[in-house]
């Protein structure tokens, strides 16, 4: 895409440089312009000139404008396959995408993942339905988007799960992360308007011969929700 846009900008200053310089040729040597003016072959062939130049600037501005369109549709259409379109944030194929280089592959010592789970979607779809039980997974997820600048990569794992992934995790970096949910969280819950967001969460990280692959580490991280 980036090619396409450099060449097409390319092109569009070559017109019009070509055009201006034209006009210039003919509007400032007068000899030139008065065998325009009397020479009608002469005239033809610069108005067909200029018609040309014209036709392929128009076109080019309607190759930025379809090219700009495209460019639109292609942003909301990445969008749509990365993001959850409940929690407002990565989905599970992002997880994936993510992933991918580290399978079948030694797990990198500075790896680490937390599972986390929310606790009372259950109860609050069954209360309060599951328009007010999807804006609690909305609210988490903004949490989780805010708590995980400069730490890690967050995904919704699907139903009332979420990952988080350190690619390069301490354990420092881990409790920061969680700190800030806590804090969070805490404040999200002394609100009276909002409903209160319960979760646990299990954490796994590089243990030797324990996890040995990037899906080793993640499983021990849902297990660990649990323990």
């Amino acid at each position: 895409m980036k090619k396409f846009d450099t060449l097409k900008t390319i092109q569009l200053i070559v017109f019009v440089l070509l055009t201006v310089t034209c006009m210039v040729i003919v509007f400032f040597n007068k000899d030139l312009f008065h065998l325009v003016a009397a020479e009608p072959n002469v005239r033809l062939m610069c108005i067909m000139l200029w018609l040309t130049l014209g036709i392929s600037f128009l076109f080019i501005f309607l190759d930025f404008s379809l090219f700009s369109a495209f460019k639109h549709d292609y942003r909301e259409l990445d969008y749509a396959v990365h993001s959850d379109p409940v929690a407002g944030i990565a989905n599970r194929y992002s997880s994936d995408v993510l992933i991918e280089p580290y399978l079948d592959k030694p797990l990198p010592e500075n790896m680490g993942a937390i599972m986390l789970e929310l606790t009372n979607i259950g109860e609050i779809n069954e209360l309060y339905g599951h328009v007010q039980g999807n804006k609690v997974i909305r609210d988490f997820s903004n949490i989780l988007k805010l708590t995980s600048v400069d730490l890690c990569f967050v995904a919704r794992n699907g139903g009332n799960k979420f990952l988080a992934l350190f690619e390069e995790g301490t354990e420092e970096k881990i409790e920061v992360f969680l700190g800030r949910i806590d804090q969070k969280v805490t404040t999200n819950n002394s609100n009276s308007e909002s409903y209160p967001i319960k979760y646990k969460y299990g954490i796994a990280f590089h243990e030797g011969n324990q996890v040995k692959t990037i899906t080793d580490l993640i499983s021990l991280s849902n297990r660990r929700i649990n323990e």
